[in-house]
C-alpha cells in the first residue's frame, strides 16, 4: 500500500469515526396548513448539502413541473412524496427525512398541518425531541399552531423553536415578529413548555436557515441550522433503571435460551439482577448477546438478546426490569388519550390496547374532561371524536408492566386498536394507575363452578340471541328455555325489556348506551356460567363488538351465538308495539335499522332464518345442536 492510499483510508476512517460518535437530534416541523413546513425541510436539506446529484436534477424537474416560483427551486418537494400532496400543495403523510452536518445527526418529520391529519402529527412527535412551530408572519398564531404546540407537549416534548416564517412578505417587520411571539410564549407558558426559541424566518429565501440574515438587523439569535447543532438532548430513559420488553424468545437450539428486545430504559451487564414482570421472579444476567458477539454491556435503544442465570418463565410482552427499581404493575389507569378514529369513542366498547410488545383487551370510559386546545379548559364531554384529547379511564383486562409517560416515553404509551377492523383508533399516555387497581384482588372460593355443573348435571353456557327488534328472539328463546326446562336443565333467559326495568334503567338507546347495556348483560351472563347455569339472552345487541366481547368472558365452547335473521321489511310489518312506525317518524331517536345501524354476525353457531323456519322448529335446531355438542347430552 502507497503512502497516499494509507493517508486516503486514514482520512475516510476518522471521517467515519466522527459520523458514528455525532450525536442525533430527531425534531419535528409542524403548525397550520401552508405555513412552510415543507420548504423549510427541503431548504435544510440542500443547504447541508444532503442532496445527491440525481435528487437535484429531479427537484429541478419537479420544480418546472409542479412548482409555482418560476425558475427557482421548490423545496418542499423533496418532502411531499405523495402524488396527492403535490397536486394539492399540502402535506397529508408523515414525511421522515435524514440530514447530517459537522457536528450533528438529524432526523427530521415533516407533520401535516391539516386538523383532520392530526394523528399523524402525534405519530411523527412520539419520538421528537424539540418541535419546530412554524408560523405564517401574515396570519399569526392560529387554532393549530396551538393545537400542535399542545399535542407536542402532551407527548413530552420541551424544547420549542418558534419559527416565523415569511418574514419576508410582511417587510421583515420586528414589530410583527415581536407580537406573535409574545403571544405564542403566553400560549407555552401555560403548558409548562419553558425552552423557547423565537427565529425570523423565509424558507423559500433562506433567510436565518443556516447563517443570519441582512434582513433582520434587529435579530441576534443564532440561525435555524446553528440552534438545532446546539440545542440540548435530554437524557430520558437512558438515564432510568433498567427496561426491556420481550419481543421474541430466541431458541435456535436446546443449548440455548435468550429473550431478545430493545432496551426502553437504563443499561444491562452480565451479573445484573433482574425481575421479570408480571410474574415477579427474579434472575441475574448471565449473557448479553448482539449480532456482533457477547457485549459487557447494553445501553438505552440497542437491541440484544439477554440470558438468565436461572431457568425461569419468561414469554413474549413480558418486561425485563432492573430487581431493585421495577415497573410498576397494573390494569387500570387514568390516561390522556388522543382520538384519531373516525367513530367516536363508546365508553364501555372492548378494544384492543397495544403497550409495548404487549397486546391486552381494554374499554375506555367515558372522559373525565375534554381539552379545548385553544383555552385549554377541561370541558364536559360523553365521549371523544376525531382529533380530540381527554383524560379517561383504561381498564385492562389483565395488569401490565408501566412507567408513566412523563417518567419513559415507550414504557407509558400506548395505541387503541378496533378489534374488527384492525385500525388504529386512538394513542395515549399513561399518568398513573388508580389504586383500585392494587388494591382489589381476586378471592378464592372453595365451591368452583367444576363442583357447580357436577351437581347440575350438564354444561353450562350462553345462548346469546341476536336481531332485530321484532324478529322472534324472545319468542324462540322462551320457547327453548321451556324445552331445556323439562329436560331438567337448570337454567335463565335474560330479556332484553326485562333488563331495562333494572340492571339497565338508566341507560338511554344511544350507541355508548347500548356498549353499556352489552357489557351489563355479558358480565351478568358470566356470573351465571360460573353458577353453572345455561343462561339465554334475548337482546338486539347490534355490534358484532359488543357480542364478541361477551363471548370473550365465558370459556371457549360456552358462547353459542344465534342469528334470528327477519327481514327488515317483514319485521316492519309486524311491529307489535309500533316502535318502527315512531322511528319513521323521528319520533324515536336511535333505533336500530332505522338510524342506527345493525351489524349482523359473520360467523354464528346457529343462523335461524325465521322466513323458511317456525319458531317451534327454530327451538328444536337449537335444541338438536345443543345434544349435538355435549351440552345438554347428560340429560337425556
Amino acid at each position: 500500500m502507497d503512502e497516499r492510499t494509507a493517508l486516503i483510508e486514514s482520512d475516510v476512517e476518522r471521517y467515519l469515526d466522527l459520523h458514528e460518535n455525532k450525536s442525533l437530534l430527531r425534531f419535528i416541523t409542524c403548525g397550520s396548513v401552508d405555513d412552510g413546513k415543507s420548504t423549510l425541510i427541503g431548504r435544510l436539506l440542500y443547504e447541508s448539502k444532503s442532496l445527491l446529484d440525481d435528487q437535484l436534477g429531479a427537484l429541478d424537474a419537479d420544480s418546472r413541473r409542479y412548482g409555482t416560483q418560476g425558475d427557482a427551486l421548490d423545496f418542499a418537494l423533496l418532502v411531499d412524496g405523495l402524488s396527492a400532496e403535490r397536486e394539492q400543495g399540502i402535506t397529508i403523510d408523515v414525511a421522515y427525512r435524514f440530514f447530517s452536518t459537522d457536528r450533528r445527526k438529524f432526523i427530521v418529520a415533516d407533520t401535516p398541518g391539516h386538523e383532520q391529519y392530526t394523528r399523524n402529527m402525534i405519530t411523527g412527535a412520539s419520538t421528537a425531541d424539540v418541535a419546530v412551530i412554524l408560523v405564517d408572519a401574515r396570519k399569526g398564531v392560529l387554532t393549530q399552531t396551538r393545537r400542535h404546540t399542545y399535542l407536542a407537549s402532551l407527548v413530552g416534548i420541551r424544547r420549542v423553536v418558534l419559527a416565523v416564517n415569511k418574514l419576508d412578505l410582511v417587510e421583515w417587520s420586528h414589530g410583527v415578529f415581536a407580537g406573535i411571539e409574545r403571544i405564542y410564549r403566553e400560549f407555552a407558558a401555560r403548558l409548562g413548555i419553558a425552552h423557547v426559541v423565537a427565529i425570523p424566518l423565509s424558507a423559500l429565501r433562506g433567510d436565518n436557515i443556516v447563517a443570519p440574515s441582512a434582513n433582520t438587523p434587529w435579530y441576534r439569535g443564532p440561525s435555524l441550522l446553528q440552534h438545532l447543532e446546539q440545542v440540548e438532548i435530554d437524557g430520558g430513559a437512558g438515564d432510568g433503571p433498567l427496561r426491556m420488553p420481550v419481543q421474541w424468545v430466541n431458541r435456535p437450539d436446546h443449548a440455548f435460551r435468550g429473550f431478545s428486545g430493545r432496551l426502553l430504559g437504563g443499561r444491562v451487564k452480565p451479573g445484573d439482577a433482574v425481575r421479570v414482570l408480571p410474574s415477579g421472579r427474579q434472575s441475574t444476567v448471565a449473557r448479553v448477546v448482539s449480532f456482533d458477539g457477547d457485549l459487557a454491556q447494553a445501553v438505552s435503544g440497542q437491541s440484544v438478546t439477554l440470558t438468565l442465570a436461572d431457568e425461569i418463565d419468561v414469554s413474549r410482552g413480558d418486561v425485563i426490569c432492573a430487581a431493585d427499581d421495577p415497573a410498576g404493575l397494573a390494569d387500570q389507569f387514568e390516561a390522556h388519550v388522543v382520538w384519531m378514529g373516525e367513530e367516536p369513542l363508546l365508553p364501555g366498547r372492548s378494544y384492543l390496547v397495544k403497550l409495548g410488545a404487549s397486546t391486552v383487551g381494554a374499554s375506555i370510559a367515558a372522559p373525565k374532561y375534554l381539552v379545548d386546545v385553544n383555552t385549554l379548559e377541561h370541558l364536559a364531554a360523553k365521549t371523544l371524536q376525531l382529533n380530540e384529547t381527554g383524560v379517561c379511564v383504561l381498564t385492562l383486562d389483565r395488569a401490565v408492566a408501566f412507567d408513566a409517560y412523563a417518567q419513559n416515553r415507550d414504557m407509558g404509551s400506548f395505541i387503541v386498536v378496533d378489534r374488527l377492523s384492525n385500525q388504529t383508533v386512538g394513542a395515549g399516555m399513561l399518568h398513573f394507575a388508580l389504586r383500585r387497581s392494587q388494591n382489589i384482588h381476586w378471592q378464592a372460593l372453595e365451591v368452583d363452578k367444576r363442583a357447580r355443573v357436577r351437581m347440575n348435571g350438564h354444561r353450562p353456557g350462553v345462548l346469546w340471541f341476536t336481531g332485530l327488534s321484532g324478529s322472534g328472539k324472545s319468542t324462540i328463546a322462551n320457547l327453548v328455555e321451556r324445552r331445556l326446562h323439562a329436560l331438567g336443565a337448570r337454567t335463565y333467559l335474560l330479556d332484553g325489556d326485562n333488563v331495562r326495568h333494572g340492571l339497565s334503567k338508566d341507560l338511554g338507546f344511544t350507541a355508548a348506551d347500548r356498549v353499556e347495556n352489552i357489557r351489563r348483560i355479558g358480565e351478568v351472563a358470566r356470573l351465571m356460567v360460573d353458577a353453572g347455569l345455561i343462561v339465554l339472552t334475548a337482546f338486539i345487541s347490534p355490534f358484532r363488538s359488543e357480542r364478541e366481547l361477551a363471548r370473550g368472558m365465558v370459556d371457549d365452547g360456552e358462547f353459542v351465538e344465534i342469528f334470528v335473521d327477519t327481514p327488515l321489511e317483514i319485521v316492519e310489518r309486524r311491529d307489535p308495539k309500533g316502535l318502527y312506525r315512531k322511528a319513521r317518524r323521528g319520533e324515536l331517536k336511535n333505533f336500530t335499522g332505522i338510524d342506527s345501524p345493525y351489524e349482523a354476525p359473520e360467523a354464528p353457531e346457529l343462523h335461524i332464518d325465521t322466513t323458511r323456519s317456525d319458531p317451534e322448529r327454530a327451538a328444536d335446531a337449537i335444541v338438536e345442536y345443543l345434544a349435538r355438542h355435549g351440552i345438554i347430552q347428560a340429560l337425556h
